[in-house]
């Protein structure tokens, strides 16, 4: 099959490595414009196009799939079948039709649970037991297509969205040959999804980071999970410091103090919540590199019963 592959890092990198291994031939990436990044704000070429570029595949980088120069570009190619993952932009039929198999979509959720932008996330902070990869037909409604292919895979107690993430990626790799060679074996299954049990995750902002000392500490774990590593979990010290929760872990008990009030503790700073409390392992200050939370505890010289701002 000739696969012409769409797609943005990082979930991208693993799924196009895993195509370019394959007996399939890859055509060419397409992907968004390289942007400025990092402290100097230069502009440099994501991981994906060093990619593409060390294994000598062209590189297409529309400011807009509506750009009416690159659908001719695209049909141009003679792909069979596009393979979409992340790519970040909605595309019109014109582009989805481009190819006679169509438009595959590599999504990191088992649709149609948590159709949309962060899939990821919202399986951690939903406490999902379980998550994987769907490859599903793309049409023009948000993730709503057939699905070809799905792999599950359990979500681990302690796992980050990062770490989720790296593991998804690589899933999708496999589930993106897997689509491919169903249709290159002409006997394709598709599933319709069940719109009654269709879920949403939009678009994670900073603010939802934002830690509010009143909820229950399970809930509050997990968003330190799904929140790491962008835009990571934070709350106030009582000086009104930044502090971002990398890692934390919950305890099981009564605290029998308000919300965001540090309890004594041999063990490392533990927070009351509104439902038991909450371990702090791993953060990371304002203007400082990660520490345990202990070490943290000790510069920040605070006393049980200091209170941690409820944000």
């Amino acid at each position: 099959m000739r696969v012409v592959f769409f797609g943005s890092p990082p979930f991208a990198v693993p799924v196009l490595a895993r195509l370019l291994d394959s007996p399939h031939e890859v055509l060419a990436l397409v992907t968004q414009p390289d942007r400025p990044s990092g402290r100097g704000m230069k502009v440099l070429p994501s991981p994906l196009v060093d990619l593409a570029r060390a294994r000598g595949l062209p590189v297409l980088q529309p400011q807009s799939t509506r750009d009416p120069a690159f659908a001719k570009e695209l049909t141009a190619l003679g792909g069979d079948v596009m393979i979409v993952a992340s790519y970040g932009e909605i595309v019109r039929q014109e582009i989805l039709s481009a190819c006679p198999q169509g438009a595959l979509n590599v999504h990191a959720s088992l649709l149609p649970r948590h159709r949309g932008a962060s899939p990821i996330q919202a399986a951690i902070l939903a406490g999902d037991a379980e998550t994987g990869v769907s490859v599903q037909r793309m049409v023009l409604r948000l993730d709503a297509g057939d699905v070809l292919v799905e792999e599950r895979t359990p979500i681990g107690a302690q796992e980050t969205s990062g770490e989720l993430l790296a593991r998804l990626a690589v899933l999708g790799g496999e589930a993106a040959l897997r689509a491919i060679e169903a249709l290159a074996g002409g006997k394709p299954r598709f599933t319709p999804q069940d719109e009654s049990e269709a879920t949403y995750a939009r678009k994670i902002t900073k603010q939802q980071g934002r830690i509010d000392w009143a909820r229950d500490a399970r809930e509050l774990e997990r968003l330190v999970r799904a929140s790491n590593p962008w835009p990571l979990a934070r709350c106030s010290d009582s000086r009104g410091g930044d502090l971002a929760l990398l890692t934390a872990r919950v305890v099981q008990t009564d605290p029998g103090a308000a919300p965001g009030t540090l309890l004594a503790s041999k063990e490392g700073p533990r927070v009351a919540c509104g439902a038991g409390a909450l371990e702090l392992v791993r953060v990371k200050p304002a203007g400082k590199g990660e520490m345990d939370g202990a070490s943290w505890l000790r510069g920040a010289r605070l006393e049980p019963g200091a209170r941690l701002a409820t944000d």
